[in-house]
C-alpha cells in the first residue's frame, strides 16, 4: 500500500494540517482525544471534505483540490470499522455481513465468506438476532462485514475504546488473524499505547491538528518516558506451553521461560511489568524466582528516580525498571552482563 497524504480542514477553534506518506501494511494513528485523529479518518473515507490538499491511494487519486476531485466514500473502497459496530437493527447477523459482499461485483470477490467467518469466529453467530450479540461480537461482526466488501485499505477509528480490557484482549487475536490472512493494509487509530504495540507496526502521532512524531510502535513506548507512564509491559509472544512439575515451560529464543500459566493456543501473549525484573551482577545462590536469564545490557536510560535497562536475553529483548542507586551498585553500563531474575507468577495472559 503507497498512501499519500497532504490535507488541511479548518473548524471553529481547531484546525488540522497533516501531511505524510505511509507504505507499512499496520500504521497506527496516536493522539488524546481531539488531536484530531477521527478528522483524518473522516477525510480519508470521505465522510467530510478537505479543505485543501491530496489523498493518493496507489495511483488512484481519491481528493484533488486543485484538481477538483473528490470521490465520494463508496467510490474509495475504503473500509471503516468505527468505535460501534453500526450494525442494521433490522437485519440477522447474516444479512450485516453481506450488506457490502452483495454490492461487489463477482470478479472483484476475492475473500471466500466461510473462510473468513471461521477466522473471525462467527460461524455459530450467523443466523443471531444482532440485538444478542455481545459488544465483541458485534465488532466481529462489523468487521466481517468491512473484509466481505473488498476494501484496499481498512480505517479502524478506536474499534476496542467501547470494550472493557477482557473483552478487548479476547477480540485482538481476531484482528490480527484477519490482516495477516488476508493482507489488506489497515490504519488503526487509537488513544491507548497498548493497542498500538499489539496492533501496528508504524505510528503517527498527531497533537493539536499537527503530525508531531512517526515511529515504530515500541519506540512510540520509549519516547513517552517520562510523560506519564509510570512502568514499561514487556510483552512476551510464546508458543506452546508443556508441563514443568506442576508448572508450564516455554521456549523463548533461546531461553526457557516457567510460568504459573498455561497458554490455550499455538500463540500466547503475555505482560511482563519492567518492575517486576529483579537485576543481579552473578546467579544468585538462592531465590524463589523460577526464571534467571544471562542478559547483556544494550542501552539505558532514565527519568526522575527510575532507570530503564534495555536486556539482550538469548535474542529476545526485555526492559527493566530499577533506580539510579541500584544502576551504581551493580556497575550497570552499556555491554555488561547481569542476570534477569524473575518469578514464574510476574507473566500475566493477554491472550
Amino acid at each position: 500500500m503507497q498512501l499519500d497524504v497532504e490535507l488541511k480542514k479548518n473548524f471553529k477553534g481547531f484546525s488540522l494540517d497533516v501531511a505524510f506518506c505511509l507504505s507499512s501494511p499496520r500504521t497506527g494513528i496516536f493522539g488524546p482525544s481531539g488531536s484530531g485523529k477521527s478528522t483524518i479518518m473522516n477525510l480519508l473515507s470521505g465522510l467530510e471534505s478537505p479543505d485543501s490538499g491530496f489523498i493518493r491511494l496507489g495511483k488512484t487519486v481519491l481528493f484533488d483540490a486543485k484538481a477538483k476531485i473528490n470521490l465520494k466514500p463508496d467510490q474509495r473502497n475504503i473500509g471503516v470499522v468505527f468505535q460501534h459496530a453500526h450494525l442494521f437493527p433490522h437485519m440477522s447477523v447474516k444479512k450485516n455481513i453481506f450488506y457490502g459482499y452483495k454490492r461487489v461485483k463477482p470478479e472483484y470477490r476475492r475473500i471466500d465468506p466461510d473462510g473468513l467467518f471461521n477466522v473471525l469466529g462467527i460461524t455459530q453467530l450467523l443466523s443471531r438476532n444482532v440485538a444478542t450479540l455481545s459488544g465483541g461480537e458485534r465488532q466481529r461482526i462489523a468487521l466481517a462485514r468491512t473484509v466481505l466488501s473488498n476494501p484496499r485499505l481498512i480505517l479502524m477509528d478506536e474499534p476496542l475504546s467501547a470494550l472493557d480490557e477482557a473483552h478487548k484482549f479476547q477480540i485482538i487475536p481476531y484482528l490480527k488473524n484477519v490482516f495477516d490472512n488476508y493482507g489488506i493494509p489497515m490504519i488503526f487509530i487509537s488513544h491507548s499505547v497498548l493497542e498500538m504495540r499489539m496492533m501496528t507496526d508504524e505510528v503517527l502521532v498527531v497533537e493539536k491538528g499537527r503530525v508531531r512524531q512517526r515511529s515504530a510502535a515500541e519506540e512510540l513506548v520509549k519516547k513517552s518516558w517520562g510523560s506519564g507512564l509510570e512502568s514499561y509491559v514487556n510483552l512476551i509472544r510464546l508458543g506452546e506451553a508443556s508441563l514443568y512439575k506442576d508448572l508450564f515451560l516455554y521456549q523463548w529464543g533461546g531461553n526457557r521461560l516457567i510460568l504459573t500459566e498455561s497458554g490455550g493456543s499455538e500463540e500466547n501473549l503475555f505482560e511482563l511489568d519492567s518492575r517486576d525484573i529483579l537485576l543481579f551482577k552473578r546467579h544468585p545462590e538462592a531465590t524463589s524466582a523460577r526464571n534467571l536469564l544471562e542478559c547483556t545490557v544494550t542501552n539505558i536510560y532514565g527519568s526522575g528516580n527510575r532507570v530503564r535497562v534495555e536486556l539482550g536475553c538469548g535474542g529476545e529483548s526485555l526492559i527493566a525498571q530499577i533506580v539510579p542507586e541500584s544502576v551504581r551498585e551493580l556497575g550497570i553500563e552499556k555491554g555488561v552482563m547481569v542476570v534477569a531474575a524473575i518469578k514464574a507468577s510476574a507473566f500475566k495472559r493477554i491472550f
